[in-house]
Order: structure tokens, then sequence, then C-alpha cells
């Protein structure tokens, strides 16, 4: 079948041409349509409960994760000139497009009592902004006496005070955020450099941004080198501009086709689909590598190059084909998880490994033709003097010092398993960013001073119209509150309570003593005021209250702020809370739900890990299946699975000695790894394969032939596999740096134990034929001598 398709390509070399770079045409024109994800929840699944809590959540409340926060630390905030600039920081910052509002100490609103209307009327305590010093310090101390900001706006731990920017979530979810972000970040920097002042910013809108605009620009740098590098490294390898013209013309249509069928798809680019142009020129290069050193291997013996062309399409194509077919499937088996953002990872990574083995197996074969035969130095790899010792220093470990070679292996596999032992699941949000990035230590500046930014919500469910502002209910609320203050991890939560505490405190004319829940007594005589219908003072405090409430006032929200704990310690935190919240709130009367952003991506990070090592077990199903229709033997399948698994160990080990945790980015490792390494095993099996006949069935032979002939080339393929994923190892993620440098790791086991455990445990199979063959020879032996004492006695082996 292969010499026929090998005549099919040969003979409509031209149309197949032609008809590959029309297609790749296309698809540039589809890929420039590429665009960036700003989705921050799509790894959980659309019909999972805390999903549709969440949606339930936005539905009544709106955006919860749209507020980025500036923060300062400064001993001189209230002095004239200092503060005028923040005022002026702070009018600056509402003028940009898409800010909806800000909250800030200059527009910090206070609540005063009207006896003769007998309402409260919110005013904006620094505006018109004092003239005086003495002005501007008697307004500072009344708004120190409100607690309602104390943890909010500024810090009780020193001098250090925050501003809150609402951004419009529509052009949160669009590109546009990425010029907002960076207008309010640019006007906050030059507010800092005017004082002299290192501002701190974080919240998830700019954490979000961030990181897509990383992604994008990692996306360009790693396609850059990665075509670079693997050039360099051909060159080397063929000596041959033609060879590297070739391979890289290949790996380009490659990753043109993967972008094309992002966009195609319907899909962005993520921080999982930003890796797969890069991975495609990794996985692309070794179909070129494979194919280009059988042809000068068949063309070197021959020295006919037609000839040389159909038998390397003959002998290698199958050979590339399953080897592309068991990297589709440690991707594509992300499709079969949960998790949208692995769905997409899995469906584009999965198709195109299988469209660059096709575009390698037209293309190459085809510019070949065209082009003359290779000279003497482009062949002369063949003979060097360095591999050949690196060859022969191979067969050496595996023909005499076997023994040693298990031994050795075994105790890395044990050392492997103690390592494993230790691994321990967990993510963060900022997971990915350097632990020195400014990013990273302003938000560690804000869970120091304001325990966190980063949203949870409590939706309190009262099940009757206007539950939430009955008394009974806003104690409760207040309660709680109170438990959840106390955790480290929390700050002061934000509630209907709250508000109805500060007005209870300008009811009382703004006694600090006062700012508590109303009781019996107290709702009578501030009832009346709390009724403000109409009236723009009125507004901002019904605004301000409402938020928390749904239109009916059955659902009330209690909004907290805290810090990025991670995927293992917020479970623990929100069942600690449980116990209160039901002893608080009665299960018969109240429904309490947690949700918000920071529950949703953890949440998300948990569907990710789990589908990774669902679908790792698949994809070695998959794949053992492969192999099985591959050989056709037990025997061979458990033999190419073992140095496999081997490096997974290791892998796994290395992880748990060196205390990397278990994430997404770290278990994608393991596919990615599983699906490239059995790579190397399908090429040496299969020439193992083709040549037993040929060596007369004898294994030893074979085996010491198969070593020198394909370990060249597993050699040069598993060092451009493991340059590839290095350049990972640059990346500012330190998820992405985890998935370079411990993927390199497991490919560079795979291919020693590819070159060393493989070709022993053929020659342990040749020991077994042989012992069976010597005990089939015994028992005929024995038959026979049996034979011949019965008929010495002149009986039959029918009779007794």
């Amino acid at each position: 079948m292969w010499q026929r398709l090998a005549g099919f390509v040969l003979k409509f070399r031209l149309w197949l041409l032609a008809l590959l770079f029309v297609g790749t045409g296309v698809m540039a024109y589809f890929a420039s349509k590429v665009e960036l994800s700003y989705e921050f929840t799509g790894a959980i699944p659309r019909d999972n409960p805390k999903w549709l809590e969440y949606q339930s959540f936005k539905k009544m409340f709106g955006e919860d994760g749209n507020m980025m926060v500036i923060g300062i630390e400064t001993d001189s905030l209230f002095s004239m000139p200092f503060f005028s600039s923040y005022v002026k920081l702070n009018d600056e910052l509402r003028k940009i497009p898409a800010v909806e509002n800000t909250l800030s100490i200059p527009v910090a609103v206070n609540l005063v009592k009207d006896d003769s209307t007998r309402k409260l009327r919110a005013v904006n305590l620094f505006q018109p902004v004092p003239q005086t010093q003495a002005e501007l310090d008697s307004l500072a101390n009344i708004f120190y006496s409100l607690p309602f900001y104390k943890g909010l706006l500024y810090s009780p731990k020193g001098h250090v005070y925050l501003l809150a920017v609402q951004i419009n979530k529509d052009v949160l979810n669009s590109a546009g955020r990425i010029k907002v972000v960076r207008a309010i970040s640019k006007t906050a920097q030059a507010f800092g450099k005017e004082h002299n002042l290192d501002v701190k910013m974080s919240g998830l809108p700019m954490i979000r941004t961030i990181m897509a605009t990383k992604v994008a620009d990692e996306l360009k740098m790693f396609l850059a080198i990665s075509f670079v590098l693997t050039a360099f490294i051909l060159l080397l390898f063929f000596r041959s501009f033609s060879a590297v013209l070739m391979s890289m013309i290949v790996v380009a249509m490659g990753v043109i086709w993967s972008v094309g069928t992002i966009v195609l798809c319907g899909y962005k680019i993520t921080l999982l689909t930003g890796l797969i142009p890069p991975l495609i020129v990794v996985i692309g290069i070794p179909n070129c590598v494979y194919f280009l050193n059988k042809y000068h291997t068949e063309y070197a013996v021959h020295g006919e190059k037609m000839t040389a062309l159909v038998r390397m399409v003959q002998r290698m194509g199958i050979v590339t084909l399953f080897t592309n077919l068991t990297a589709a499937i440690g991707f594509g088996v992300f499709y079969f998880t949960r998790s949208e953002l692995l769905k997409h990872f899995g469906v584009v990574a999965g198709v195109n490994i299988m469209l660059v083995f096709l575009i390698s197996f037209i293309f190459l074969p085809a510019v070949l033709s065209y082009l003359p035969p290779p000279k003497t130095k482009h062949t002369s790899y063949l003979d060097n003097k360095l591999c050949r010792a690196v060859l022969n220093l191979l067969n050496t470990l595996v023909f005499k010092y076997r023994p040693m070679v298990y031994l050795f292996t075994g105790l890395m596999v044990l050392a492997a398993i103690l390592g494993m032992m230790r691994l321990k699941p967990v993510g963060y949000i900022v997971d990915d960013i350097p632990k020195k990035d400014k990013l990273y230590t302003d938000l560690k500046f804000f869970e120091k001073n304001f325990k966190g930014v980063m949203p949870l919500e409590i939706v309190i469910d009262t099940k009757k119209k206007n539950g939430v502002v009955n008394l009974q209910t806003l104690t409760k609320l207040d309660e709680l509150s109170a438990i959840i203050a106390q955790q480290p991890a929390f700050a002061r939560p934000l509630s209907v309570a709250e508000g109805i505490k500060f007005a209870k405190q300008a009811y009382y004319n703004g006694d600090s003593l006062n700012y508590t829940v109303p009781n019996q007594f107290d709702i009578g005589f501030l009832a009346p005021y709390l009724r403000m219908k109409g009236g723009d003072n009125a507004s901002v405090f019904t605004r301000l209250v409402s938020s928390f409430m749904d239109s009916t006032r059955q659902v009330g929200r209690m909004s907290v702020n805290m810090a990025d704990v991670g995927s293992v310690e917020l479970p623990r935190l929100i069942d600690s809370l449980r116990p209160h919240v039901n002893e608080i709130f009665d299960t018969a009367h109240y429904k309490v739900t947690f949700t918000g952003t920071s529950i949703i991506f953890l949440e998300g990070s948990r569907f990710i890990i789990n589908g990774l090592l669902e679908s790792i077990l698949l994809a070695f199903v998959l794949i053992v299946f492969c192999m099985l229709y591959l050989f056709r033997s037990w025997r061979m399948l458990i033999i190419s699975l073992v140095p496999n698994i081997i490096p997974l160990l290791v892998t796994a080990g290395v992880m748990g000695w060196l205390n990397i945790a278990i994430k997404p980015s770290t278990v994608l490792v393991f596919s990615i790894a599983l699906g490239i390494a059995i790579d190397v095993t399908i090429r040496f099996l299969v020439n193992f394969k083709q040549e037993l006949p040929l060596n007369n069935f004898d294994i030893s032979a074979t085996v010491r032939q198969t070593i020198n002939e394909t370990g060249l080339s597993i050699i040069y393929t598993s060092l451009i596999l493991f340059a590839g994923f290095m350049i990972f190892a640059f990346s500012e993620f330190q998820g992405t740096k985890a998935l370079g440098w411990l993927t390199s790791l497991t490919l560079v086991m795979a291919m020693v134990t590819n070159l060393t455990i493989l070709p022993a445990m053929l020659l342990w199979m040749e020991k077994a034929l042989k012992k069976k063959a010597q005990k089939k020879e015994l028992w005929k032996a024995l038959d026979e001598e049996k034979d011949l004492e019965m008929k010495e006695l002149g009986l039959d082996d029918k009779q007794d």
C-alpha cells in the first residue's frame, strides 16, 4: 500500500503541491483573523452547578471581577498639595473611556441627618475640595470616624490607601480592555512618578490583561526561537540548506494551518492554545528528520534517487503515520474532558498534528523529486565518528552490561515512586506569574494591607420578599460578617447590614459607637430616615444599599475581598465557614451559596487537573490499541510500554522531590510526553520488525543493526524535541516554564530508555524464546524416547 502511495505522490506531485499551497493560502487568510481570549473562567463546564450559580449571581448583581485597585503608602495624603493631586488623579481616572466609577477617599460619601425632612442626606465629604489645611484636617477626622471605610479605602495597619476603579464589563471581555488598563496604569504611574511613590496596582482586570498580552508576546517569541533553533540543529545534522529550508516550509505550513484551525473552530488564543504553533514546529521537525534520514540512507546504499524516494515513503510512511497518530491521541483525548479550554486545545492540537504529517508526506517526496540527488557531504553525518562512538556505547551497555542497566533503572524507578508520594495538587489565580514580577508583588501588597483583592461572593436567599431588610436577617448578616472578618485570608465583608449600620451612625449624629445593627427600639426611629425615594442625594445611598439586594429584596449578597489562597486552601476555608453559616442561617428559611470569580477559577483548575489525569489514562489505552494493531503481539506491547512508563514515573518523582505542585500546566507534561515519547519506540520497533526477516530472525543481530540504523535519527530527533521544549523554560509564566523543562526531561529520559531498556528487553525476549524452544526440543526428545521404549516392549501408545 505504501509503495502505491509513494507512486501516487510522485506521479501527481505538481497537482498535490499546488493544492497544498492553495490550501495554505486560504488558511493563512483565516489565521490573520485570530483573536486573543480574555475569558477568565473558561475551564469550568457550562453545566456545572457552581457555574450556574455564578451566572445566576451575575444576572442579579452584575460582574464581580471588574474592579482594578490602585494602592499608595504615604503619610502625606491629607496634606493640601498631595491631597489636591490625589483628587486630580481620581478625576483623570474617571475621564478614561470605559471607566464607569471610582471609589476612593476624594469621593467618599458621608450620611447626614436632616431633621427638617426626616431623611438622611448623602454628601460628598471632600467636595468641594478643601482650600485650607485646617479644613482638610477637620474633614479627615470625620472620615476616620466612619468605620464603613476602615479596611475598604484605608488600611488599619498603617498609612496605606486604596483607590478602586470600576471598568465596563463589555470592554473587559474585548480587546479594548488592553487600552483601558494601560491608560489607568499610565495615569497611576505618572502620579507615582510625580510624588516619588511606588504605586501598587492589582485586581482581576489587570491580572487578566497582563496574562493575555504576555501570552500573545510569548507566542511570537517562541515561534521565532523554535524556527531558528530547529533550523540550526537541522543544518548541523544534514549540512544542507535545502534540507533545512524544506523542513522549515513544512512546519511553517503546519503553523499556518493550526492558527487557521483555531479561527475556523470559533476559538481564540488562550494560555493553552497559544502553545500549539510552537508545538507544531517541535513535532513537525522529527517527521522531516525521519523522511530525510531514510532518503539519505537508501540513496547511500543504492545510488538511485527515485528508488530511494519510493523506499523512503514505503518504509517511513507507516512510522511517521503512527508516531503522529500517537502524538495526536496524546493531545486529542483532551476533547473528551468537560473543560472547554482543554477541549479547544485537544481539537486543534490533535487535528493539526495529523495535518502536519499529511503536509510532510506530500511536500517532502514531491520537492525532493525535483531536486538533484544528495551529495556526499549531505550524507556524511551517517558516518559521524562521535555518533558512532555513542552508538557503540549503547551496544556495549545493551549486550555486555544488561544487568547493570536493569539495576540502575530499578533504583531510579524506586526513587521516583518515593518522590511521587510527595506530590500535591494545588493551583492559584496568579499561579503562573513569577514571584519577583511586579504584578505578583503588588498583589501581595494588597493581601498584606487589605487582605487581598480576589472577589468572593456569598448569596443569601431569604425565600421571601423583603426578607433581606428584615431586622432578623440584618442581625444574622452582621454576625456572619464578624466571623468572616476574623479570618486572616478574608477582608471585612460588605453587605446591606454595613449600609444600615452606616445609616444608624448618621442618625446618631456620626457617633462611631453607634455603627451597629439597629435593635427593635432603634428601628422605630430610624425607619423614616431610611425611606428615601427620589432626589439626587438620596439616590447615592439608595444605590449603595440596593447594590447588595435584588429588586425584590429577597436575595442579598455579601461581598468579600480575599487573598489568593489557592485551590486547596479555599475549599478548606469555605468548609470551615459552613458550620457557622448553617448555625446562623437555618436551612428552612435561608439558602446560602458561595460563588464569585475566585470560586469559579479555582473550580476550573480542579476540572482541568482531573480532566488531564483522565485524558492521560484514555490516551494510554488508545495508544495500547495502536501498538497492538501495529505489532499484533502482547509481548511486544509490554516491551514497547515499559520504556515509556519509566520516563513518566521519573518526571513525576522529580516533581515530588522538587516540590513542584500538580497543576494544569504540569499535568499537561505527562500527556504531551506520552504521545511524543512513544514515537521513538515505534520508530525503533518498526525498523526492528522490518529487519528481523532479513537477519533470519536472529534477534541479537537485528537489535544491533536497529541500534546502529535508527539510533542516529532517534538521538537527533530527541535533541530537536529537547531543544524545542526547552524554549518554553524561558517563559515568564511559571507553569509554561515547568512544562518546558519537565517535558524536555521526560523526552530525554525516553530517548535513553528506548535505546537501552527497549533493546535489552528484546534480547530478553530472545532468551525467553530460546528457553521455550529448548523446552520444546526436550519434550520432543522425551516423546521419542518413550515411543522407542514402548516399541521395545511390543506396545503402542493407545494401549494401557
